[in-house]
């Protein structure tokens, strides 16, 4: 079972600074998942040609099951021109921008939770030209969605989630999460996304099991791992292979995280 996660910039690329929708499908090649985790997805809008950004990556995998959950309508920015989204947003027209879940097998179930943004702006290193730059950002509303998958191998459930850059509010929310996903979800669950937390702490958080252990931020020189893949109950499961590729997109790598049925124990 082939996991990825991808934080992917509304599809931004950093050599030409434009989105577009061939590159971004060129990154959902590469990683070839049979379940990917979305962030930073854009819906409609202008900014990245008015592809579904979501759809397009379920296209390109061929699959016929996915999910696109809006944190906001309207576009992220420096001035806060968008609104919160709402679960009646899900099947809107408006220009939009969330996360999104792809599985190539059937989905049995799927579910959403949804977080407040922070009421304060923080200073964050965002891409520009010649070079990166600090600048304040107001911090936005956030979401997870979480699909119980038919796989080939039994159910699994898969949960992807972009939280707060803000210190503490990361922390809330993590917790907050994984206690859901525990109390909804059955076992075995996998908790995938870009938690704006370094390293280590997503599994001091929950206690859940760390599948990578890789730099995945920025892009061009990973030094931090933002991008996780955490495992909860995975009795039978063991980690393959695990990556980080740099895409044509995007200032985070892909994290994919191949998992493999646990050979059975010999007397």
């Amino acid at each position: 079972m082939r996991l990825a996660t991808f934080n992917l910039l509304h599809g931004i690329s950093l050599q030409t600074g434009q989105a577009g929708g061939d590159e971004l499908r060129a990154a959902v090649r590469e990683l070839a998942p049979d379940v990917l985790g979305l962030q930073e997805a854009d819906f409609r809008q202008d900014r990245s040609g008015g592809v579904e950004q979501v759809r397009a990556a379920a296209e390109e995998l061929g699959a016929a099951d996915w999910r696109f959950v809006p944190s906001l309508v309207g576009t992220p920015g420096l001035t806060r021109t968008w609104r919160p989204a709402t679960e009646a947003d899900a099947d809107g027209t408006a220009a939009a921008y969330g996360i999104g879940l792809v599985s190539r097998w059937p989905v049995v179930r799927w579910a959403e939770m949804r977080f407040s943004a922070a009421p304060f702006r923080l200073p964050l290193l965002v891409p520009a030209n010649p070079r990166p730059r600090l600048v304040p950002v107001p911090d936005e509303p956030r979401a997870a969605v979480a699909a119980v998958v038919e796989t080939p191998y039994g159910r699994v459930s898969v949960v992807t989630a972009h939280l707060s850059f803000v210190p503490g509010y990361n922390l809330r929310q993590l917790r907050r999460l994984a206690l859901w996903a525990r109390a909804e979800l059955p076992a075995p669950r996998v908790l995938l996304g870009d938690f704006n937390l370094p390293g280590p702490l997503p599994q001091r958080v929950t206690g859940w099991q760390r599948l990578a252990r890789v730099a995945t931020y920025p892009s061009y020189a990973p030094r931090v791992q933002f991008d996780h893949v955490l495992g909860d109950g995975l009795h039978g499961w063991q980690v393959g292979d695990v990556q980080a590729p740099r895409l044509a997109v995007s200032d985070h790598t892909g994290l994919v995280v191949q998992l493999v049925p646990a050979a059975p124990q010999t007397r």
